[in-house]
């Protein structure tokens, strides 16, 4: 190499998380609605990412790649909270034994069904029904179209409900 050669030496993770932590938080905090949380999910993704480098195939940018990773990462830190929650708190109204059983057994059918819904119909019909999210917020959180939204809540919702029939599981 000539004394005139550049050299563009690869960032590293440091500096990835430097220049890209703000949008990342950013993301995370709209998903997950509070700051110390959405801290928590950016931290998590970048110490996996130092553990194991995204193997990117050349399709995708590395903004576009951290945009998709930190969506699903902080969805499936609503998740965790979310049993969190549920195995921590009790009731606050009082059920019957077999009502609070039926509708347990009704939620872990919807959710078995929702594992047959097509991604982004599942990652839909999550932001809609359990963060409660409306149409415009999911199509600007998703970067797509508010109609490819509802288009998506409607096909989730009718797909998860056939196989709920198929499996003999009435809603």
């Amino acid at each position: 190499m000539g004394p005139h050669a550049a050299v563009f030496p690869f960032p590293t993770l440091n500096d990835l998380y430097a220049h890209h932590r703000p949008r990342a938080l950013a993301i995370a905090r709209r998903i997950v609605g509070d700051t110390d949380d959405a801290e928590d999910v950016v931290q998590d993704v970048f110490l996996r990412l130092s553990r194991q480098p995204p193997g990117l195939d050349g399709r995708a940018t590395w903004t576009t790649w951290l945009h998709r990773v930190m969506v699903n990462s902080s969805i499936n830190w609503l998740r965790a909270r979310r049993r969190r929650e549920r195995l921590t708190h009790a009731p606050q109204e009082t059920v019957s034994p077999e009502a609070h059983a039926m509708g347990e057994q009704m939620q872990r059918h919807f959710n078995e069904a929702l594992e047959e819904v097509n991604p982004q119909q599942r990652q839909v019909l999550y932001l809609r029904e359990v963060r409660g999210l409306g149409s415009a917020e999911i199509a600007r959180l998703l970067r797509i179209p508010e109609g490819t939204v509802k288009s998506a809540l409607h096909r989730g919702r009718q797909r998860a409900l056939t196989v709920m029939e198929e499996r003999g599981q009435r809603p």
